[in-house]
């Protein structure tokens, strides 16, 4: 059985049209919307998935956030990668525990938070402060101070080189990530992965463009997701769908 809530945590409040809110539990603090307000000392004791009602009759059921919700809610300063990249990413980069990560364009911190949980260690380079103040604020805010004891951020340009070696993966997400191409040679480990996530196909070419001496297995991808409306015997593709946000580019160094 899950623990109970407890100020400080963050939680998802959900109304019955499936619209989702983000909370932080304090002392005092109330939930507001149209159909009235929930106190936060009336959820705090409880148990996930408890329903609670506003005083004018709307239900709201109180759940803790997923990595997903808390990527979709999060505070940000930059564009997040999405959940279907996310995972992709974690899969065709092949993150895992013990991992030794190179991350540059940090954004607000998405694809940080999914790679330290599955157990990476990450160097990462931002060249703003505001984002990397970001970032590092939503690891500690949805996993806790531990993951940042494997999470050490710079304020650097990977452009202009990058000084740490003997990385197993080499994750980016900047303009011109093929820029940085030639500094993975040396900051790579033999059979190590690079993934460079790009807007647009004429980044993805340029990134291939860029290697071409020394890795192999080099692919491009673009992840589409289309949810489905089931409804009895209604079941047809949704008319919206999260299409197109940027390809990915994965290739292996063989030193």
């Amino acid at each position: 059985m899950s623990a109970p809530f407890a100020y400080g945590e963050r939680v998802i409040i959900r109304d019955s049209k499936d619209r989702r809110y983000l909370e932080v539990l304090k002392e005092g603090g109330e939930f507001h919307t149209h159909a009235g307000f929930i106190a936060h000392s009336a959820i705090v004791g409880a148990r996930e998935g408890v329903v609670l009602e506003t005083g004018k009759g709307s239900r709201y059921h109180v759940l803790r956030p997923t990595l997903e919700d808390f990527v979709l809610e999060m505070p940000r300063g930059a564009q997040v990668i999405y959940p279907k990249d996310l995972a992709t990413i974690c899969m065709i980069g092949d993150i895992k525990p013990g991992v030794r990560v190179f991350e540059t364009g940090l954004g607000s911190g998405a694809l940080s938070m999914a790679m330290l949980r599955a157990g990476a260690h990450i160097t990462g380079y931002e060249i703003r402060d505001d984002f990397a103040n970001r970032a590092v604020a939503n690891v500690r805010s949805f996993l806790g101070e531990e993951p940042l004891g494997r999470y050490n951020v710079s304020i650097r340009d990977a452009y202009l080189g990058v000084d740490e070696e003997g990385f197993d993966r080499m994750i980016l997400d900047l303009p011109e990530p093929w820029n940085v191409v030639p500094h993975a040679t040396k900051a790579l480990l033999p059979g190590g992965l690079l993934v460079a996530y790009t807007p647009s196909i004429t980044q993805a070419v340029k990134v291939r463009e860029a290697m071409r001496t020394g890795w192999i297995e080099e692919r491009t991808l673009e992840v589409l997701h289309r949810t489905w409306h089931i409804e009895g015997q209604a079941v047809r593709p949704d008319h919206r769908m999260v299409a197109h946000t940027a390809f990915l580019t994965v290739a292996r160094y063989l030193g």
